[in-house]
């Protein structure tokens, strides 16, 4: 017989969701199947796999030792133990969340299966410092609940449980954050503003356009930036993301005239080239959170400064 007890991560969860999560290779079919031939009990009792478990609840399987190995499948490589990751700084971290800030130039989460990101980091970071553990991963793995592109360094926050995941992922998902960007702009802007468009995203190339008008496949957008210093032909900015698009600070301010310094898609190549500029001056500074049941995170803050490799003021003041 194998034994296991619902963790905190299992619990509220149905029971043949559970055991599909530990037994993975096993397709559905067979779950039902042993769960009717009484293979599986919970409690000691006979398990429908409708029942929602509670924490502590203890699952029996009837089963060989060698046959439980088989349906659970772990790869122990899906289990970053020691990988070489960048430093990387947490700003806050408890049980259930985790606030970093993710470094220029590493991607938020995987593109292809050879890929290292911080989404890895984050499960190695959880190991490491003992938040979940190994026989806990088999049936739930932290993840990043927001995304930054490759080049743009800045605050992201993971679920290192499910409750953490969930809720931040809800948080999200509904834009009830407030997220603030430094971005380091060619052109001298002295007012704050705030301006809309459409957002249409050509997959194929990978590139977003803005147009004044909609347009078919569009979406609308809405920035508002705030200078904070400016230069002789740049500008430190505070952007303010109203609506969360891909690229859309990138796109939205080469299409105003202020392409961000440094960028290689939507920035001036002439430009980047005459100030010797080759990171992207985007970075997400600043974020928000709503009151929440996540009483760690609730009505919290968490700021940092401009990068330190920014080259703010070397350009002429």
């Amino acid at each position: 017989m194998i034994e296991f007890s619902v963790n905190d991560n299992q619990a509220g969860q149905r029971l043949d969701k559970v055991i599909h999560k530990v037994l993975k290779e096993a397709p559905m079919s067979f779950i039902y199947k042993i769960l009717r031939k009484k293979n599986i009990t919970l409690n000691h009792e006979k398990a429908m796999g409708s029942q929602i478990t509670v924490f502590g609840d203890t699952v029996q399987m009837y089963f060989s030792q060698e046959t439980y190995e088989k349906m659970r499948g772990l790869k122990r490589a899906d289990v970053p133990l020691s990988v070489d990751f960048p430093e990387i700084k947490v700003l806050y971290e408890d049980n259930d969340v985790l606030i970093f800030i993710k470094p220029a130039g590493i991607l938020s989460q995987k593109a292809r299966p050879e890929d290292i990101s911080v989404n890895e980091w984050v499960i190695w970071y959880a190991r490491e410092r003992g938040i979940i553990s190994d026989s806990e991963f088999e049936t739930f793995k932290p993840s990043v609940c927001n995304r930054l592109d490759r080049n743009t360094g800045g605050i992201m926050a993971a679920g290192l449980s499910l409750r953490g995941l969930q809720v931040l992922s809800a948080l999200f998902r509904e834009r009830d954050l407030t997220k603030y960007y430094y971005a380091y702009v060619k052109g001298v802007i002295k007012e704050p503003f705030s301006d809309s468009g459409y957002l249409y995203k050509n997959k194929t190339s990978n590139r977003v356009f803005i147009s004044r008008s909609p347009l078919k496949g569009a979406r609308l957008i809405k920035t508002e930036f705030f200078p904070v210093k400016q230069y002789k032909d740049s500008t430190l900015l505070k952007v303010h993301l109203v609506t969360g698009r891909s690229h859309q600070i990138r796109a939205h301010l080469s299409a105003l005239g202020y392409p961000i310094i440094g960028d290689p898609k939507y920035g001036d190549a002439k430009t980047n080239l005459s100030y010797g500029i080759f990171i992207q001056c985007l970075f997400a500074y600043s974020l928000s959170f709503p009151e929440c049941e996540l009483k760690g995170i609730s009505l919290k803050t968490f700021e940092t400064e401009v990068p330190e490799d920014w080259p703010l003021g070397v350009h002429g003041d």
